[in-house]
């Protein structure tokens, strides 16, 4: 039997660290064609321990989404983002290397599929121009719809993508963890958190469905490896730990929700609304957050900021 009770918010914070990451729009015919196309286009970018980027759906837009947001196209459209860590090597690079693979092989290959640029920067990439030559010299500069764009015939039809991709500053590694009594429990709490989430514009949670089940540290027993399981918050180890072991009694399962945006305001804007939407949630004990003590990132995410302002 569940308990029903205002879970205890810990004084602590998240660490996140900076990112360069773009932002996509991709429109498509309809809402199904739209999600084939973004679920392709984020396919493996859940962590960047060992995914070439992070990426996923901030919001959906224009008929069916947030109507406020028109697309250009006045399809169904979907906004990306696609992050990549500012301590990687050479990071813009990769960061063009991640949207000319995934554009140019998930959205240029979905039917009725379209991609617009969403930031306007100095430096660009001009990844248009490098996707429009899959069209083997058949492809063609153009304006549709206001904008600058390469149009690519296709066998289905035509593929337009804008010429220019801008990127920008952003922050990585936000996150919240629900301990408690039961999976079921610590699984319905981080889907509420996931849903309140998808409410705060500029934001976006990697991992499938939003939600990461095996907590990461950094490190490992293995030299080969430079993260491993989160062993301490691991339930079913707390016997064998002892006194090693971080999991409260009464707690049997940990969820944790990764959050990444355009930047500490964003994300810490979007940790409150997970908070808001969580706390009560049944057999919900505890909400926490992970951290490094300021060695990974030094962007701090409060739990409370009250306590810290």
């Amino acid at each position: 039997m569940t308990t029903l009770s205002d879970a205890i918010v810990e004084d602590t914070y998240a660490e996140g660290f900076r990112s360069i990451y773009a932002e996509v729009l991709i429109t498509a015919r309809d809402r199904t064609w739209l999600d084939h196309a973004c679920n392709a286009a984020t396919g493996h970018a859940s962590s960047s321990i060992f995914c070439e980027c992070e990426a996923g759906i901030d919001r959906y837009v224009g008929p069916g989404g947030d109507e406020s947001f028109p697309t250009p196209d006045g399809r169904p459209g979907a906004i990306v983002q696609f992050h990549v860590p500012r301590f990687k090597k050479d990071r813009e690079k990769l960061l063009e290397k991640v949207l000319l693979h995934r554009l140019s092989q998930n959205v240029l290959t979905c039917p009725t599929a379209s991609c617009f640029n969403l930031i306007d920067s100095d430096p660009y990439f001009k990844l248009g121009r490098k996707i429009a030559l899959f069209g083997d010299g058949h492809q063609f500069r153009d304006h549709r719809y206001g904008r600058k764009v390469w149009v690519l015939p296709i066998m289905g039809g035509e593929f337009i993508i804008d010429r220019r991709f801008g990127f920008s500053d952003g922050v990585m590694g936000g996150n919240l963890w629900f301990f408690a009594e039961s999976l079921d429990a610590s699984l319905a709490a981080a889907e509420l958190g996931v849903a309140a989430l998808a409410k705060v514009p500029g934001t976006i949670a990697p991992f499938p469905g939003g939600i990461a089940a095996s907590g990461s540290k950094a490190g490992s027993a293995y030299s080969f490896l430079f993260a491993s399981t989160n062993h301490p918050f691991c339930p079913t180890l707390r016997e064998k730990l002892g006194a090693q072991s971080q999991v409260p009694e009464g707690v049997n399962s940990i969820m944790e929700i990764i959050i990444n945006g355009r930047d500490l305001a964003t994300v810490s804007a979007g940790t409150q609304a997970i908070i808001a939407a969580t706390r009560n949630s049944p057999g919900l004990k505890k909400i926490s957050a992970g951290n490094y003590g300021g060695r990974l990132g030094k962007s701090f995410i409060y739990l409370r900021p009250e306590l810290h302002s």
